[in-house]
């Protein structure tokens, strides 16, 4: 159990560097590449979470199709890939003190809702019971992202195509 908690900090501290640069870089393909090192880490994640079955989903859908479609739809319209400098508004500060202000929020709140309760794990989850989930209750949000995916391609290829 103790090298699972390692592997757990490990993966959340490169998680949490790639998020950083996720956001900081000025490099839009970067980013992207930044996006399936944070991606690849919730797989891991999964993985420690005995849930392989998740995970390849993850890897499958996530970094498989949405990068892909996100790293299309940037070289198809032809957005600015190198570094600009007046990309930067210099409101890193505000940002800071935001982000500082919903992590309190939020902890404030899962605080308030569990309090001290002791999550205990229910055992492997059987990838039918996942599959329910997903395609069953949750069904609509899927095909709402599937429709916003969709659309997304559309639209940069009607960009691109414009001229």
């Amino acid at each position: 159990m103790v090298a699972q908690n390692v592997a757990f900090g490990v993966i959340a501290a490169v998680m949490a560097v790639a998020a950083v640069r996720l956001v900081t870089v000025q490099n839009v393909v970067r980013a992207a590449l930044y996006l399936v090192i944070v991606l690849a880490g919730a797989a891991a994640q999964f993985i420690l979470l005995a849930a392989e079955f998740v995970a390849a989903v993850q890897v499958l859908v996530y970094i498989g199709a949405i990068v892909v479609l996100l790293l299309f739809g940037v070289m198809l319209t032809r957005a600015p890939i190198g570094t600009e400098g007046d990309l930067d508004n210099d409101q890193r500060w505000t940002a800071a003190l935001v982000a500082l202000f919903v992590l309190g929020a939020m902890v404030a709140v899962l605080a308030d809702a569990w309090g001290d309760q002791k999550i205990e794990f229910q055992g492997v989850q059987r990838t039918a019971a996942v599959s329910d989930s997903i395609f069953g209750t949750y069904v609509v949000p899927f095909e709402v992202a599937s429709v916003l995916l969709l659309a997304a391609l559309v639209g940069a290829v009607a960009l691109a195509r414009r001229d």
